[in-house]
């Protein structure tokens, strides 16, 4: 056969097979089906919008605040109290004479040491390394990290938002703090310590289509006094003496009465009994006295006058917001009757 009527068999073949291709590739083409009541290839479906996110659940959310440049009222003072064991050139012998002095009774042995009392501390000092040979370092360590929780004051939180016809109505818990002392970063739930969790309602929330999430303003009454001797006790003072729960078990682990009163006694030449017994009573005493500092400071709620700001992000596509992030507060920061401005702090969340 030659190639002229090779194609001309073949040409038919061809247009069948072309044609075959055709049809397939319209059926196969939603874009070129026509409209057969099913609705399936017109462009009703490509309008369609997505659906609105939707923040409606329960997130774990943390909060810092730096309450150093504004703590208002007498709540600044406690760190004072800390540090005057170590603020002078002679201390801490000194702030040791003076809680020895204030326990002793009338008599001999207390008029001998006042009248003695700077001959006595100077004798201190120059035996302080054999008295209480890392005392000054962990009284300074003391008053540091103290310094540091009022600075750096973290919250763990929980935020329930729940939808309404206008937005969100959110629950606002604080159920713990944050401490972060160096290196070193700890949590504590608020009801380990006997302290009850702080929780505001019907607290507004409101989401534009973007994510961008608005708190309105609320008020969380802190029992600061509180939050400041869970400090102590739980993170501070265990990095320092892991034996040690509070601070008149660190003061009596890092000062040898004992050596102490003999110390006072051969100085003054009498009662070296007495004074042994007077100085672990007065490390007792001048611990208990700094707790009282603090337990006095719940005499008023500190008040964190809070509105905030974040972002909301949807993670896996779903249309519900997973995270909290690029939070902001701003507000008042109140102890009693002297609100000032509240340092911005930040926040973040995601969803439990």
């Amino acid at each position: 056969m030659n190639t002229t009527n090779r194609l001309a068999v073949l040409a038919p073949i061809l247009a069948l097979a072309l044609g075959a291709i055709a049809t397939g590739c319209s059926a196969a083409d939603p874009s070129s089906m026509g409209d057969d009541g099913g609705g399936g290839g017109g462009g009703g479906g490509g309008d369609d919008q997505p659906k609105p996110l939707d923040a409606t659940g329960t997130y774990t959310m943390h909060s810092t605040f730096d309450l150093a440049t504004n703590m208002p009222g007498t709540a600044g003072t406690v760190v004072n109290t800390i540090i005057a064991a170590t603020d002078d050139g002679d201390d801490p012998t000194r702030w040791i004479v003076d809680q020895i002095l204030a326990q002793l009774p009338d008599g001999t042995l207390k008029t001998g040491l006042q009248l003695g009392k700077e001959a006595v501390v100077g004798f201190l000092n120059d035996k302080l390394l054999d008295l209480a040979p890392d005392f000054l370092s962990t009284m300074v360590q003391v008053g540091d990290d103290f310094g540091d929780i009022a600075k750096h004051f973290g919250l763990n939180e929980t935020l329930v938002l729940t939808k309404t016809a206008t937005g969100y109505t959110a629950v606002h818990t604080v159920t713990g703090v944050h401490y972060k002392l160096g290196n070193q970063e700890g949590d504590f739930a608020l009801t380990n310590y006997h302290v009850a969790n702080v929780v505001v309602s019907n607290v507004g929330v409101t989401m534009d289509e973007t994510g961008q999430l608005t708190i309105a303003a609320h008020s969380v009454p802190l029992a600061y006094g509180k939050l400041l001797k869970l400090g102590l006790d739980a993170a501070i003072i265990p990095l320092i003496d892991s034996s040690a729960r509070n601070l008149n078990e660190l003061l009596a682990h890092k000062i040898d009465c004992t050596k102490v009163g003999n110390a006072i006694g051969e100085k003054l030449g009498f009662g070296a009994t007495t004074f042994r017994t007077a100085c672990t009573t007065a490390l007792g005493a001048g611990a208990n006295f700094v707790y009282t500092r603090i337990d006095a400071i719940d005499g008023s709620a500190l008040q964190f006058s809070l509105n905030g700001t974040a972002r909301g992000v949807d993670k896996n596509n779903d249309r519900m917001i997973d995270a909290i992030q690029t939070g902001a507060w701003s507000g008042t920061l109140a102890y009693g009757a002297s609100p000032t401005p509240l340092v911005p702090a930040t926040f973040f969340g995601e969803r439990k």
